[in-house]
This record gives structure tokens, sequence and C-alpha cells, in this order.
């Protein structure tokens, strides 16, 4: 009997966690894929045009012509290529841009049939480790692209993308550091949990959280920092053979990228689902807590638009980097201000413990 009784909750905990992997890949795709309706519309109205009208009413059926288009295309794989590394690379870089998901808390518990479910799939303690290790493995994708394609200027954009990335991570990881001597935790669900009791992150770690934008950016390969897809010195960049769905998938992961990029940001400097200004608390005895729930889920999202919003407009303000610039700001810039930062932080602790 009680056998029984385990293998059902081990089946119920088995299923919520299966559905909610499948709606958060669901909300990140279609996230995605209307940021690129969003991005070209942006782009019109700063540059006083109307952008895409014609699919559909306001053309909000763009994003679906260019997936069917993308889908139709032919699907041409090169002679001279390795044709198994070929297709591994845009399955990598998608992969890998979703996984690092899994540890945001996209809110908090919701109550289903007297169950409470956690609307994050995993709670590991070491959860910014886990989105350092994810966020690493994403250069695989842009290396084994361009390298497995047999051409010389897939091959340059690709050392371009492997080197802005790690160069940048190692920044990144800086900036961090001072946060976690702060919160002295790595789980993300404590971190927005602290930030909902204390105050947000961004108030006492502003130069943190403007190198880690920083450094998002540069993960991204996003303007300023598209220098793997300089088209005017490399053609189109590391998937310059690539065609059909095969193009579509490296595409597609920078949008998931600035989807999950602008998840972790808000998570870590802005109180994740914390409602702002709000006691939630005393807001759950007169909502329900599922309620609640469901307003923080909501405010998450909105700290999440305004990044993409930020992402688009940066790429239509500001012009790309020469490489020489875009390494200098990396190395001499952004790693001394964060170390910089790091001992300043660690020092006010000390000097408050005292």
């Amino acid at each position: 009997m009680i056998t029984m009784d385990l293998m059902a909750i081990d089946l119920a905990y088995g299923l919520e966690k299966l559905l909610l992997i499948g709606g958060i890949i669901t909300v990140s795709l279609i996230v995605a894929m209307y940021t690129t309706y969003a991005e070209r519309k942006v782009a019109a109205w700063m540059q006083d045009r109307r952008g895409p009208n014609r699919a559909g009413p306001f053309g909000l059926l763009q994003p679906v012509a260019d997936g069917l288009k993308l889908f139709f295309k032919e699907e041409i794989i090169p002679l001279t290529s390795n044709k198994t590394l070929f297709v591994l690379g845009p399955a990598l870089a998608m992969v890998t841009a979703m996984l690092t998901s899994a540890v945001i808390p996209w809110g908090s518990s919701i109550n289903i049939f007297g169950r409470d479910v956690s609307l994050q799939i995993a709670d590991v303690n070491i959860g910014i480790l886990y989105v350092f290790g994810v966020v690493s493995m994403g250069v695989y994708g842009i290396m084994i692209g361009g390298w497995s394609s047999n051409n010389k200027f897939s091959l340059i954009a690709a050392v371009r993308g492997a080197s802005q990335i790690i160069s940048y991570e190692l920044a990144m990881g800086l900036s961090l550091i001072a946060l976690l001597m702060m919160t002295g935790s790595l789980s993300l669900k404590t971190i927005v949990q602290q930030q909902m009791e204390g105050g947000w992150n961004i108030i006492y770690q502003p130069l943190g959280f403007l190198i880690f934008l920083i450094c998002v950016f540069a993960e991204c390969n996003r303007t300023p920092f598209d220098l793997p897809e300089a088209e005017n010195e490399l053609n189109f960049g590391y998937h310059q053979e690539y065609s059909s769905m095969k193009l579509g998938l490296y595409l597609f992961s920078e949008y998931v990228n600035m989807f999950i990029s602008s998840a972790v940001v808000s998570t870590l400097f802005f109180g994740g689902y914390d409602i702002p200004f709000v006691d939630e608390a005393a807001l759950s005895l007169s909502l329900g807590a599922n309620t609640v729930a469901l307003l923080g889920f909501g405010a998450l999202f909105a700290k999440i638009l305004f990044f993409l919003f930020l992402f688009i407009w940066v790429r239509w303000t500001i012009p790309r980097f020469r490489y020489d610039q875009l390494m200098d700001l990396g190395w001499k810039k952004l790693i001394p201000l964060a170390l910089a930062n790091m001992l300043i932080t660690a020092l006010v602790i000390l000097w408050l413990n005292k």
C-alpha cells in the first residue's frame, strides 16, 4: 500500500514537472518568435517606417510566414563539410539556449488539487553555477558550426565568437562574485526571496549589474558585440553555409538566449517574480495564493519584456565595435572593474559585520 502511494506521488510529481517544462519551452519559443516581430517593428518606429504589415492584421502573422519560409527552403549540406557536426552545431545552439530555463524561478508555488506546485523546474542549490555551465557550452554550437562548414569565413567568425564569449564570461563571473558575497547562496530562488525581504540587488550592486548586463549583450552576440556575424567583413558569419531550418535554429537560438538572459538578469538584480511596492503576504490573504503567484509571474514577465526592448533599442542605436575595441573593453575595462567591485563589496561587508 505504501509502495502504491509513493508511486502515485512520484507519478504526480513527474507529470507536474513535465507540464511545467512543456509550458516554459512553449512560452520561450512563442516569445522568441514574436521578439523577431518586435525587433522589426521597433526598428521601423525608430527609423520612421511602417515595418511588417502584410501578413495578418498589423503584420502579426509575419513570424509564422518567416518560419514557413525557412521550413520550405531547400536543405543544403556542403559536400566538403563534416556532415555529423554540421547538423549537430545548430541543434546544440538551440538546446543550450533552452537548458538555462530549468533553474529560473518563474513564480512562487500554486496550489492545484491540494498539491503545492512550484513554478520552477529544478531548485538546485548551485543554480548560478548551472547557468554558467550551460552558457559556456553555447560556444560549442558556434565553433562546431563554423568549423564543420569547411569555409574560411565561417571559421574566422566561429573563432571570433568563441574568443568573445570566453573573454566576457570572465567579467560576467567576477561581477556575480560580489553579488554572491551579499546573498550567501547560489540558489536563484533563495536570491529572489532575499530581495523580497531586503530590497532588490540593483540597489546594492549597480556596478555589478552594469558589468553583467554588458556581458549578457556579448554572450548573446547582440549589437554592438555582433562581430561573429559581421557581414561586411565575413560575408555572413559562422552560419554562412547553413540554409532552411538549420539556419533557422541558429537565428532563433539568439532570440531564445535574449529571453532567458532577460529572465536571469531580472531574477538576479530586479527581484524576479517580486511585485514592486506590494506586500505579497498581505495580498495573498485577500486575493489568494494562486492569484498572487500568477501576478508574480506577470511581474517577472514585464521585467523580461523591458530587457527585450532594451536589447532591440541598443541594436538600432549603437554601431558595431571593431574587434580590438571589443577585446579591449572585455579584458582591460570590465575585468578590472569587476575585480574592484568585488574588493569594495568584500571590504564593506567586513566593515558592516564589525
